[in-house]
């Protein structure tokens, strides 16, 4: 399949609409063999994506070294791959146990140390190009500086403009599931993107107002992740997750009434929720994680099936979408 690329924000590099995230293959949560997780990045391939997400974060380096193994012999040229910085993965002597209190089934071989200084960018970057098997890395973001705002910008931010200066880096950016220190990013620097996880979906449109115009004024690419919102707009029922949590009952009835709305115009729930985001014009790429082939080819089918323009007006009608946020359909 031939794929559709965008520019992302002003930068030079080119991503696809959907984007893979490779937490899944790092055994978030559960165990995934090599073999699955090589095959979940080919059917991606074979899907035409070319954007694959990962971090050190993610199965403690496992998700970089299985995502860079599958993208081997893959044209450089033709993807781009993102990781982040702010965590250093540093060796535990005799260790033992496993990682799954930080969600990932993976042994506990490293801890994680917060470090936004510049010195550890560095590090952290050479670290995962080495995981990764690359010689650059097209985007990285600041991961999750939520507690650590005042170091990410006067010197983590700084180190990832001289890497983008020395051509090491092809995009810089911050990722976060918050959208307020986000648009302080875009307000007070010279990034290229963000990635906003859970915070603008077909439930949560947080990350409108006060993020998304300004991304598109100041011609930052904004990702979005974290669509389904863990679970609750993939399958809402009594139990499922909003958040990684419980998902509380208004969010579930409100839930149960979006799917209402879909199912009367032959939409499945997870569908909607894919497209919605690329309504608004600051809006680049979808990522979704996967951790198998028929997640990547389900997300992909779904991404490709068309959304009535009256399914978002029916949802504008009732209330569940608010007036001023932008659909797919107004975006043409």
């Amino acid at each position: 399949m031939t794929a559709r690329q965008h520019r992302l924000g002003e930068s030079a590099v080119r991503v696809s609409t959907l984007a893979l995230g490779a937490a899944g293959i790092g055994n978030l949560f559960t165990p995934v063999t090599d073999d699955e997780a090589a095959e979940a990045v080919d059917t991606a391939w074979e899907a035409g994506v070319r954007y694959f997400d990962t971090a050190p974060h993610y199965g403690l380096g496992l998700s970089e070294r299985r995502l860079g193994a599958a993208l081997r012999a893959r044209p450089r040229h033709e993807y781009a791959v993102s990781t982040k910085v702010g965590r250093i993965l540093e060796p535990v002597p005799s260790a033992t146990g496993d990682d799954l209190a930080h969600g990932f089934a993976v042994p506990a071989t490293h801890r994680r140390r917060w470090d936004f200084s510049a010195r550890g960018v560095r590090r952290s970057i050479e670290e995962s190009l080495r995981r990764l098997g690359l010689d650059r890395i097209d985007i990285v973001y600041l991961h999750d500086p939520d507690d650590h705002m005042e170091q990410a910008l006067e010197q983590a931010y700084p180190e990832l403009e001289r890497l983008r200066a020395e051509g090491a880096v092809g995009a810089i950016g911050a990722g976060m599931n918050h959208a307020g220190p986000l648009a302080r990013f875009v307000r007070e620097t010279d990034i290229d993107a963000v990635l906003l996880a859970g915070r603008y979906t077909l439930l949560d449109q947080s990350g409108f107002a006060g993020l998304l115009p300004l991304a598109a004024e100041r011609g930052v690419g904004v990702v979005v992740g974290g669509v389904l919102n863990s679970g609750v707009l993939a399958d809402p029922r009594p139990g499922a997750t909003f958040d990684y949590a419980p998902a509380r009952p208004d969010l579930l009835a409100r839930a149960l009434d979006i799917r209402a709305v879909c199912e009367r115009h032959g939409v499945p729930l997870r569908a909607a929720a894919l497209h919605f985001p690329l309504g608004s014009p600051a809006v680049t790429s979808v990522l979704t994680g996967a951790r198998s082939a028929a997640e990547v080819r389900d997300a992909a089918a779904l991404l490709g099936r068309p959304v009535p323009d009256a399914l978002w007006a029916e949802l504008r009608e009732r209330g569940l979408l608010p007036a001023g946020v932008p659909t797919p359909r107004e975006a043409g």
